[in-house]
């Protein structure tokens, strides 16, 4: 195991005082399995419900049930355990990570490397459980995108510095898990099939190395040669997954999709420099369905631009719909929201009103509309 993702699963385990998969930590409660990939996060079964917690450093607190001295703890939503017995199992955790933190101090600055490659350094699939469960995919943790009010960021840095790695900004560097492909084939031979999401939250699946490494690919071959059971969606900011068109059309169950928070170009650019322009983003969809892939769209967070032609845009080019959801913080895109132009777009009255005005808007041309995961995929 690579001394770079090692360093933060073994912290996580020493955090949990080596408690391991079907251990019990209290009445009632058993740890199911654990990740570092999108964040630590513990799996618990809480009375044969399933519960996510997440810990994270104390300076990355954010509305967190339960403190140590130098983490916090809470429960993910939405979970069918009820709020009173989910807090207690994040209190429960949080006893056994205040006994051990003391343990798993930051390493010093060891490295100012920008691109890592990274092997055997977690599971392939991370499951989520929700009203329609899914595993989350990562061929790379990071993002050279690096759009500045993306919440990854808030989830990935604290931890990076405790790889050893020094402090960088958001958008300038990216671990490729070089051998995610050999091991997420094993993973689809022995798994329960769920469908699976490419980089939900920690990156995007096409940043400039992957014409290197062709890890996203790779994983999509390893996808479409598995048993028919397994789906995919692939979502991006980059032209790029024009690459492997050819690909997911010959798989027949993977779809594409982009996040288009705006229609219009000269907005995009201004808070995502180095995506795709809306013109590359939209001739991407319309080719994926020239060839039969499968289509969709995330517009988050809502950008200033014309809800109409945004809503016309949408409506042509995705077959499975689309998702909208608001701005989750300004992260480090305050100053972007500073020019009168913009302003009005980083409240929450705005965002919220936002949604349901395109939300009208799609429903009026008939385009599906849908949270976690197109219906279709269910």
């Amino acid at each position: 195991m690579s001394a770079i993702s090692d360093g933060l699963l073994a912290q996580l385990r020493g955090l949990l005082g080596g408690a391991v998969h079907g251990q019990n930590i209290a009445a009632g409660i058993r740890v199911r399995g654990i990740s570092a990939q999108l964040g630590w996060l513990v799996d618990l079964d809480v009375d044969d419900a399933p519960l996510t917690v997440e810990i994270v450093p104390i300076a990355a607190a954010r509305g967190h049930k339960v403190h140590t001295v130098r983490f916090a703890l809470g429960y993910r939503t939405p979970t069918t355990v009820d709020s009173i017995r989910a807090l207690a199992a994040t209190r429960a955790l949080a006893r056994i990570v205040a006994e051990h933190e003391s343990e798993t101090d930051q390493p010093p600055i060891s490295t100012t490397q920008r691109i890592r490659e990274l092997t055997n350094d977690d599971d392939a699939l991370v499951a989520v459980d929700g009203p329609l469960p899914y595993y989350a995919l990562n061929p790379y943790i990071g993002c050279t995108i690096g759009c500045r009010f993306c919440y990854a960021q808030s989830r990935l840095q604290p931890l990076r510095l405790r790889t050893g790695a020094s402090l960088t900004p958001w958008g300038s560097w990216v671990d490729a898990r070089v051998d995610l492909p050999e091991r997420l084939a094993a993973e689809l031979a022995s798994r329960p099939p769920r469908p699976i999401k490419f980089s939900p939250i920690v990156g995007d699946p096409y940043p400039a190395i992957e014409r290197r490494h062709r890890i996203t690919r790779r994983c999509l071959c390893a996808i479409a040669l598995a048993s028919p059971g397994w789906t995919a969606f692939v979502l991006t900011r980059s032209a790029a997954a024009a690459d492997d068109l050819e690909t997911m059309s010959q798989a027949g169950r993977i779809a594409l999709g982009v996040s288009l928070p705006t229609i219009d170009d000269e907005v995009r650019a201004h808070f995502e420099p180095r995506a795709a322009s809306i013109a590359e983003r939209l001739e991407l969809l319309a080719h994926a369905r020239r060839r039969g892939v499968p289509t969709f769209a995330v517009v988050q967070p809502m950008l200033p631009g014309s809800p109409d032609a945004l809503a016309d845009a949408l409506a042509q080019h995705t077959s499975l719909g689309v998702s909208l959801d608001v701005l989750r913080g300004e992260e480090q895109a305050g100053p972007l929201f500073d020019p009168p132009a913009y302003a009005a777009a980083r409240a929450t009255a705005w965002q919220a009103e936002r949604v349901e005005d395109l939300r009208s808007r799609l429903q009026a041309r008939g385009t599906p509309i849908w949270q976690d995961l197109p219906e279709a995929s269910g």
